[in-house]
């Protein structure tokens, strides 16, 4: 079976939930060769420039994750000539007519945000109390890993459910949308659905929520990959794609097997009332091994609870199965890290977290120990005859 990767509206490569305007490639000032490529680690004693000011194509705060990773050789330079080296670097990743998709997905976004009115202005800024559960939020602000393992349960290797959105929150969020689609409905202007995949739902940066769900990225999910997905990138993570995907008799009934473009992928269910739709994880794969067959210790099913959160590594096979009954709501929050997707392009082995690379690293070890005990037992039997 071949995956589908279920890309989001915005470029999926580069991480950047910001558009390039179309264009040459502007040159750096400091010119790119083969030895200036990033470092494969971060330099921790270097403190990073603020881009905040700037007016970029790409979100500030990958700038300034990006920076730590720069060669030594650049750590000197002014701010712009680090702005135009780490701009080709990201650039190479978007070919000219998605640069020009992405700009006009720009212009798409900013008229949505000038003409429509928000039912629920309070769920446009984030206010933690109002949002998530007590549990949640104390384990958040105690930020330790037993803290954040106290509120979880992992029911399958990499697979972390518990309890994150207040009912309230929840009925908020989803009457907002409502209110998004009527509007788009009768002012006959068009909806960009989330994904490839997707026929019904809205991308919730669309129509005004991209700095509160940056927040919920970074103060909220960020932490917790941090420590659970560290091998992904999960400490840097710096751009989404936030959306609700909607399930149900006159919506979309399931969701193929695919991976998704994200490094870490927040799911909760909103509500409302539905049976079926259950989650199905068959393995985590990286691009090379994304259509090996699934083992047995890696089939896993969830059912959906509103208000419950599921998180997950995006390259986490997965799918959806058919919502027999009712009506399913749930907020997707595709977490990027930039780094992570620069630094990959070094690697060829991913045995920390793509199940296949760790069976084949197994195998390779398993090999070397019996060449090693076959020539030792050949010298043994020369040494004896």
């Amino acid at each position: 079976m071949s995956l589908g990767a279920a890309s989001g509206d915005l470029p999926a490569t580069g991480g950047g939930n910001g558009a390039v305007p179309g264009g040459e490639l502007s040159r750096p000032s400091v010119a790119m060769t083969s030895q200036q490529r990033l470092r494969p680690s971060p330099n921790k004693d270097h403190t990073p420039d603020s881009y905040d000011d700037l007016q970029l194509d790409f979100s500030p705060a990958i700038f300034s994750s990006l920076e730590r990773y720069l060669p030594s050789t650049m750590l000197g330079v002014s701010r712009d000539d680090k702005v135009k080296f780490m701009r080709g670097i990201l650039l190479k990743y978007l070919p000219h007519g998605e640069r020009n998709r992405a700009q006009r997905h720009r212009e798409y976004r900013q008229k949505i945000i000038s003409n429509y009115q928000p039912l629920h202005r309070d769920i446009y800024i984030m206010h933690p109390s109002a949002f998530f559960v007590p549990t949640f939020l104390k384990a958040i602000n105690d930020n330790t890993e037993e803290s954040l393992r106290n509120i979880m349960s992992e029911p399958s290797p990499g697979v972390f459910t518990f309890e994150m959105f207040q009912p309230q929150f929840c009925e908020l969020l989803l009457s907002e949308v409502k209110n998004f689609e009527q509007w788009v409905n009768e002012v006959r202007f068009r909806i960009m659905r989330p994904n490839t995949m997707n026929k019904y739902g809205a991308v919730l940066d669309d129509f005004g929520l991209e700095t509160m769900l940056d927040k919920l990225m970074e103060q909220f999910v960020r932490p917790i990959s941090k420590v659970f997905f560290h091998e992904v990138g999960g400490s840097t993570l710096d751009s989404h794609h936030g959306f609700v995907v909607e399930y149900g008799n006159d919506r979309d009934v399931d969701l193929g097997f695919h991976v998704d473009d994200s490094e870490v992928t927040l799911n909760v269910c909103l509500g409302k009332q539905f049976s079926g739709g259950e989650l199905f994880f068959r393995g985590t794969r990286c691009d090379k091994h994304v259509n090996t067959g699934t083992h047995s210790e890696e089939i896993f099913d969830y059912s959906h609870v509103p208000g419950r959160a599921v998180l997950h590594r995006g390259r986490h096979r997965h799918g959806a199965r058919a919502t027999t009954s009712g009506h399913r709501i749930n907020l997707l929050l595709w977490c990027r890290s930039s780094m992570f997707r620069e630094m990959k392009k070094y690697q060829k082995d991913f045995s920390s977290w793509c199940g296949e690379c760790l069976r084949e690293k197994k195998e390779r070890q398993q090999q070397s120990v019996v060449a090693t005990r076959s020539e030792l037992l050949r010298r043994e039997g020369e040494s004896k005859a």
